[in-house]
């Protein structure tokens, strides 16, 4: 499974530039540029709520999940055995 962050489709539709959002939420442009591009491992809460305060926006705007295609075979038959057992 996949989460995939959707900011900068909503940078876009903001007309706001990656720094400037950086500043405003109070994060480094580094750290903002490792959530855009999908690199990161984890979200604080904290930064997702001050991410929608700035950006006037829900959580689901910036995350959605895709199943990977690889997994979506497999993964019925591996759950339905983890229910079984």
């Amino acid at each position: 499974m996949a989460v995939v962050v959707d900011l900068d489709v909503m940078l876009a539709r903001r007309k706001m530039p990656v720094g400037v959002l950086a500043e405003r939420v109070g994060i480094t442009a580094a750290n903002l540029s490792v959530l855009k591009n999908g690199r990161t491992r984890a979200v604080r809460f904290s930064t997702l709520a001050a991410l929608c305060e700035v950006l006037d926006c829900q959580p689901g705007d910036l995350l959605r999940w895709e199943p990977d295609v690889a997994d979506s075979a497999g993964s019925a038959d591996a759950g339905g055995s983890e229910l079984a057992s």
